[in-house]
């Protein structure tokens, strides 16, 4: 049959007229105008006045970039948001169903319970990579979404290009690739198949290699179409002012981004030559993200020894696939020794 993105689209948001905001209406250019319009305080501080909408500047930026046009990205309260979008706008609560391929990120499960949406989970390969036929087999017609997490969280391997494009040529939903991590992996972005693939959606991030969690800010790469949707039903000033100047102003220092990102994958790869060492660590995974899922001989144990020295990591035993594994994201220099230091004192 073939992907067409008007017979995924909800009924009630094809005929949905967006809220049109005082700054949608009115776009400044620059100029010393007087805004009487949107019943705002006058007084200025920084932060009195409706941020932009379209987040028009920053979309300029990332646009050039990631050598896409402004009408390719939409920008979210975080990624969390984007995915909600998603939803909201494709998939018909208690009618349609998503595809997840466990262990992966756990959001995606709880925006489809959130939303009414049956969630089809079919698991990954002992290397933790999808089995296509298998989630094509379980598709139907009602299957509006399949997200694909690379690199993974929590196994921090990529999903091969191969499964990816089988997956975007044959699934006539949306293929989410969720991109949190790609700045970590040595691979390209999937944003330059976009023209390729009309359904093809990537997600990425400002809160792991440009080290701003705090401000939250997703990024959601599609065709022109796939974004025009979204934009119809996504609150009018979901990205705020102050998250809009932190990300300008973090992306003026792309050399700082990169240098940051080549210390974590180096400091990755030293510690994850210690853990090879480790009596009690049965596997270290290859990992194209900043973080490193080890196997050891008792999770629950490891995590409650390192946490009593002062190191919080993540247990992820309780995930498909996962038995009696920590997540370790990569610190400092000085973090990662003293990670080291513990893991040497737990062996003695």
């Amino acid at each position: 049959m073939g992907f067409d993105l008007n017979n995924i689209i909800r009924e009630n948001i094809k005929g949905l007229k967006p809220y049109s905001s005082a700054r949608d209406e009115y776009v400044s250019n620059g100029s010393g105008m007087v805004y009487m319009d949107a019943n705002e305080n006058p007084f200025e501080n920084g932060v009195n006045r409706y941020p932009d909408p379209q987040q028009r500047t920053l979309k300029g930026l990332l646009a050039k970039q990631k050598e896409v046009s402004t009408e390719n990205i939409l920008l979210g309260n975080g990624s969390d948001e984007v995915l909600d979008l998603l939803f909201r706008a494709f998939c018909e609560p208690k009618e349609d169903n998503i595809i997840t391929l466990p262990p992966t990120y756990g959001m995606y499960g709880v925006l489809a319970g959130l939303n009414g949406v049956e969630n089809r989970e079919l698991l990954l390969n002992k290397d933790f990579q999808p089995d296509v036929e298998a989630i094509l087999n379980a598709v139907d017609f009602n299957s509006k979404l399949l997200f694909i997490c690379s690199p993974n969280n929590p196994t921090g391997n990529s999903i091969s290009n191969e499964h990816i494009t089988a997956l975007l040529r044959e699934f006539n939903g949306l293929v989410i690739v969720d991109e949190a991590y790609i700045d970590f992996c040595d691979a390209s972005s999937w944003v330059s198949k976009l023209a390729e693939f009309p359904n093809l959606v990537v997600t990425q991030t400002f809160s792991k290699a440009y080290g701003m969690a705090g401000i939250r800010l997703g990024i959601c790469v599609a065709a022109k179409e796939i974004i025009a949707v979204l934009n119809k039903i996504k609150p009018p000033y979901n990205v705020n002012e102050l998250t809009q100047q932190k990300a300008l102003e973090r992306l003026s220092y792309g050399l700082r981004i990169i240098s940051e990102v080549s210390e974590i994958k180096e400091q990755k790869g030293l510690v994850a030559q210690v853990l090879s060492s480790i009596p009690f660590v049965q596997e270290v995974y290859p990992s194209d993200a900043n973080f490193l899922l080890v196997r050891v001989d008792d999770a629950d144990l490891r995590y409650t020894q390192l946490l009593e020295k002062g190191i919080v990591v993540r247990n992820r035993s309780s995930q498909p696939l996962c038995k009696n594994t920590l997540r370790i994201t990569i610190g400092t220099p000085e973090e990662n020794i003293k990670l080291i230091g513990v893991l040497k004192e737990l062996e003695k």
